[in-house]
C-alpha cells in the first residue's frame, strides 16, 4: 500500500516496514522507515484511471474515486497475457483502495477487506491507522512501473512492481499544508507482494514486503 509521505513515528515506521505500503501492502520484511512517506496504495485520480483488463464483472468491486490532486501514473500496466493482465488490475484496485482508505481516514474502509486478506489486511489497517495516528494526508503523483507477474497454478501469483515517490508529499489533515521538504531518502521503491485469486475471481493480496532505495528502481 506510497508517496512522498515521510512517516515518521517509530510505530508508524513498523507499519510501512511490514506493508509498504501504501499502497496503497504488507507481510514483513522490507523497508522503509523514518523520514518515509507513508504510503499505500498508490494511484491517480479515480478508479477509471485504473489499467483495463478482463475481471470478473460479478464481483461487485466498490466503486473508488480519489480526489483530483492525487495521481497514480501505471506505466507498462499491460502484459498481452488476460491472467497476468487481470492480477494487475486487481493490484492497481488495491493501490487505489488503501489510498482511499488513508484519505478519508477510515480503517474500515470497504476496499481494504476487498483487496486484501490474511496478513497483508491486518498490515494494511495498521498502515492506514499511523497515517490517523500522525494526522497525516497526502497529494502528488506517484509513478508505478516495471511490473513482473509470475503465476503459480490457476489461483496464486506473485507480482513485482518499481515506484517514484518523487512527486508526492505529506498534507496535515487538520491545517491541510503540504510539506514539500526534499527527502534525505531514495523515492524509489521496490515492491514484492503475492495474490491469490479468490471464490469471485478477485486477486487479493496476501503479503507485501519492499525495499527503499533498491537500485532495480532507480530508473
Amino acid at each position: 500500500m506510497t508517496r512522498r509521505r515521510r512517516l515518521i513515528s517509530t510505530a508508524a515506521a513498523g507499519a510501512m516496514a511490514a506493508l509498504l505500503l501504501a499502497g496503497c501492502g504488507g507481510g514483513g520484511g522490507g523497508g522503509s522507515k523514518g523520514n518515509d512517506k507513508i504510503a499505500g496504495a498508490d494511484t491517480g485520480g479515480s478508479a477509471s484511471a485504473s489499467p483495463s483488463a478482463s475481471a470478473s464483472s460479478s464481483a461487485n468491486r466498490p466503486v473508488i474515486t480519489l480526489p483530483s490532486d492525487v495521481k497514480d501514473k501505471y506505466e507498462s500496466w499491460k502484459t498481452g497475457n488476460e491472467i497476468k493482465d487481470a492480477v494487475l488490475v486487481d493490484t492497481a484496485a488495491r493501490i487505489d483502495a488503501t489510498n482511499d482508505a488513508i484519505l478519508r481516514g477510515e480503517t474500515s474502509a470497504p476496499g481494504l477487506s476487498f483487496y486484501y486478506r490474511d496478513k497483508a489486511l491486518t498490515d494494511a489497517v495498521a498502515w492506514v491507522q499511523a497515517y490517523l495516528d500522525a494526522n497525516l494526508s497526502f497529494t502528488g503523483t506517484t509513478r508505478y512501473y516495471a511490473p513482473k507477474v509470475t503465476l503459480s497454478g490457476d489461483a496464486t501469483a506473485s507480482v513485482v512492481y518499481c515506484s517514484d515517490e518523487s512527486k508526492g508529499f505529506n498534507k496535515s489533515r487538520k491545517t491541510k499544508k503540504v510539506d514539500r521538504t526534499p527527502l534525505k531518502q531514495s523515492p524509489y521503491v521496490l515492491y514484492n507482494t503475492r495474490l491469490e485469486k479468490n471464490k469471485n475471481g478477485v486477486w487479493q493480496t496476501t503479503n507485501l514486503i519492499s525495499k527503499r532505495g533498491d537500485k532495480t528502481c532507480a530508473a
